[in-house]
């Protein structure tokens, strides 16, 4: 972190920037070529309508996916 004082933009970014590095498995640089719409609607689309939380994918799920997108 950078060191820059509570609720600055840097301190914010530098924040927010982590949990992206976390959640998504994003570098800083993705994380800064992103706007702030995308990253907003990636993060509403991680979160469960009913709860908030963020679901797991089921195993089978992932085996369908995968199954799909490797022809």
């Amino acid at each position: 972190m950078s060191g820059a004082r509570e609720g600055t933009f840097a301190s914010v970014a530098d924040r927010l920037c982590g949990h992206c590095a976390m959640l998504l498995g994003w570098r800083p640089a993705e994380f800064w070529e992103t706007t702030p719409a995308e990253l907003a609607c990636i993060l509403t689309a991680m979160r469960s309508p009913e709860t908030g939380a963020v679901e797991p994918l089921a195993r089978d799920e992932m085996q369908r996916m995968m199954e799909r997108d490797n022809g």
